[in-house]
């Protein structure tokens, strides 16, 4: 029997696959659980119009992100550090950046999606990567002086 995934099942497919299985294991398990639908040319038609739209949506995010990319470029956060005869006391994490930029800019940026995680350590500039979408990276400016 084809069957169309509703929700991924292991060792059997991911969501939105259409797939050949047992008649038994489609009626009993995999139809009966909500885990998928029978195949027909209705239930086609839907996962063509659902799969067209999440393209759609993908397109969208992506236009986003390269938006904000370019939104980026043109932003330096400042950081002070305390320091004594040259040697930096603390650091500034990817958390630090991603408050920074909300608070300042209403950017919002997950801690998560930074690609280098390390803290910065050392006075001046630095940027910092950060994966906004698929293959999108955006690239953060930050200046760390000497507090005063």
């Amino acid at each position: 029997m084809k069957v169309i995934l509703l929700s991924d099942v292991k060792k059997v497919g991911k969501k939105g696959q259409v797939l050949e299985v047992a008649d038994g294991y489609a009626r009993n398990f995999l139809i009966s659980k909500g885990l998928a639908v029978q195949a027909t040319a209705k239930s086609m038609e839907i996962l063509e119009d659902q799969n067209e739209e999440a393209r759609q949506n993908a397109k969208e995010l992506e236009a986003q992100a390269i938006a904000l990319k370019e939104k980026l470029k043109g932003i330096t956060l400042e950081f002070t550090l305390n320091s004594k005869n040259g040697k930096v006391f603390g650091s500034v994490s990817t958390k630090q950046i991603a408050e920074e930029l909300n608070k300042k800019f209403n950017i919002h940026v997950d801690k998560r999606k930074f690609i280098d995680t390390d803290p910065i350590a050392g006075l001046g500039y630095s940027t910092v990567k950060a994966e906004l979408y698929k293959n999108v990276i955006g690239e953060i400016k930050c200046h760390i002086k000497e507090k005063a």
